[in-house]
């Protein structure tokens, strides 16, 4: 017993000082290189700050509508329903969903509905939607703004991010820059 208690204290001791304090100083340290050290990008609008790495919600139906949020856009509490597909209460609030986007944008049908507007991210913080799901929302905005669905368009083609290095990922449209590119418009 005691050949192998005094490895194990000591394996322990170890990896204690390594994954509790070298680790962490190691990625703080790298994070210190990053813009705004690694505390994301911080946008202030009309006296607000926002951090675009967090979802926030719009409401208005001048604005584009952010993907919905099992945590009510709570940073503090990152999390999804943990809701299955098949689960009754799940499906009446996407049916719930459904109903209220068809009812805020009208000539839109449900198959024509992007699943990511109604229902929640993983963490419920995501803040970034696809390409279609922001132009599926143009008319109403468009309307709601007294503005031509070009310009809309316009926007959404000026905001969309493409994949990391081509390869990694879909092209995604950040909702808050989108929304304030929306506001800043003359």
């Amino acid at each position: 017993m005691k050949t192998n208690l005094l490895p194990a204290i000591k394996l322990t001791i170890v990896c204690a000082v390594i994954f509790a304090c070298i680790y962490p100083l190691m990625i703080y340290g790298i994070a210190q290189l990053a813009p705004n050290q690694g505390k994301g990008e911080i946008i202030v609008h009309n006296g607000k700050t926002f951090y675009t790495n967090i979802a926030q919600s719009f409401t208005d139906d001048k604005y584009f509508s952010s993907r919905p949020s099992a945590v009510g856009y709570n940073a503090s509490g990152s999390g999804g329903s943990n809701k299955g597909p098949t689960n009754p209460e799940y499906l009446a609030q996407v049916q719930a969903r459904i109903d209220t986007f068809l009812v805020h944008n009208p000539g839109i049908t449900a198959g024509q509905i992007p699943s990511e507007l109604v229902t929640a991210s993983g963490s419920g913080l995501d803040p970034h939607l696809s390409v279609e799901a922001a132009k599926v929302q143009m008319k109403r905005i468009a309307k709601h703004r007294s503005i031509s669905e070009k310009q809309v368009e316009a926007l959404i083609v000026e905001h969309t991010e493409k994949p990391l290095m081509g390869l990694f990922g879909t092209e995604k449209i950040n909702i808050l820059k989108l929304n304030i590119a929306l506001d800043n418009l003359k």
